[in-house]
């Protein structure tokens, strides 16, 4: 049974501590559990430091939850969350800063050996799942049709194993998202700072649904929504040894390659040089439509999203919350990912998304 850990702060704070949220949160003499999206008359550019984001209501959020404990895990425990949201006629933007002692980029990068051999760098814990050599994430879950959502959260699709099982089926991983009825749905904005966000200033738009066997999805009820081209792939050959490719240009020192900039791996390296683990291409099709810009500074991620207030693909209505009616509040969670595959931080309840 998961233990919720107190909030240390001060008095002040924890008076305008939400009894929905498992951690201190304050915003304006508005409701302390809503963030307040401000109608704006032009689009934005998706600058960080934007003057126009003086317009919003900030919320601060504590998020002190995590799902299990990796063996030997020196990410953050806990992080602090600034929310803000602006909306046009078309979009709706929000602005998040958080954080975060390191900026990772990582994702299973290779390191050239003395003997000449490549090992591809990764340190996975007690569920198989990496928790160093790996990419800082977010995750934003919005209520589509799932029951109880509203009052719980995400976390109403989250099903921990339990000695090894899940749902009858032998599982080793900490836990999986799934909803509990075929006709529930909930929206997933995925931001990867490797595969989507650094290169191409996207997040990955999945969503979660009910399936709860992995012969039918190795995901469980994790999927991405349609993309029509791009993604991403491991770099290496087929019996895993070495990296397959490598950058065209010499000297690149980033922990990515773009698909159009690899080409054929060629050993030229020197004991202790890295090339990249993964391969990534700018998605197209419903995949990608979350704009999202990023930039590390003091300690400090800070992202702005950005998505249309409806969408219009064929699953959009399954697969996207749709922010049709600017009167009806709209309830969401969110996760940050430390360097870490599955291990996050989160909060207890929702938040709630209300237009201004």
């Amino acid at each position: 049974m998961k233990v919720s850990r107190p909030c240390v702060a001060s008095m002040t704070c924890a008076i305008a501590c939400a009894l929905l949220l498992s951690g201190c949160n304050t915003s304006s003499k508005d409701d302390p559990n809503t963030l307040y999206s401000t109608k704006i008359s032009e689009p934005i550019s998706l600058s960080a430091d934007n003057p126009i984001w003086d317009k919003a209501t900030p919320l601060k959020i504590s998020l002190t939850e995590t799902p299990y404990k990796p063996t030997g895990y020196k990410g953050m425990p806990q992080t602090n969350v600034v929310l803000k949201s602006l909306y046009d006629e078309k979009d709706l933007y929000i602005h998040m800063q958080y954080d975060d002692p390191t900026k990772s980029l990582d994702r299973f990068p290779w390191i050239k050996q003395k003997d000449g051999s490549w090992q591809q760098l990764m340190n996975k814990d007690q569920t198989g799942h990496e928790n160093d050599y790996y990419e800082d994430k977010v995750g934003f879950f919005w209520n589509i049709n799932t029951r109880g959502f509203d009052k719980k959260g995400c976390t109403i699709s989250c099903h921990l194993t339990v000695d090894g099982m899940n749902n009858d089926i032998a599982d080793t991983s900490a836990g999986r998202k799934y909803t509990r009825s075929a006709d529930e749905t909930i929206d997933m904005w995925h931001w990867k700072s490797v595969r989507t966000g650094v290169p191409f200033n996207l997040s990955h738009d999945q969503y979660v649904d009910s399936v709860a066997d992995p012969k039918k999805n190795k995901n469980w009820g994790r999927h991405g929504d349609e993309k029509t081209s791009g993604g991403y792939t491991n770099n290496q050959t087929k019996d895993k040894t070495m990296p397959a490719y490598m950058s065209k240009t010499p000297g690149d020192t980033r922990t990515y390659l773009i698909d159009n900039e690899k080409t054929a791996f060629v050993d030229h390296f020197k004991t202790g040089d890295m090339v990249p683990g993964i391969i990534v291409e700018k998605m197209t099709g419903s995949a990608a439509d979350i704009q999202t810009s990023q930039e590390y500074k003091n300690g400090q991620w800070t992202l702005v999203f950005k998505r249309s207030l409806t969408t219009n693909h064929p699953k959009s209505a399954s697969q996207d919350v749709q922010f049709k009616d600017l009167k009806t509040p709209y309830y969401f969670g969110i996760a940050v990912f430390d360097n870490s595959q599955i291990n996050h931080v989160y909060h207890e309840g929702s938040i709630k998304l209300q237009f201004k």
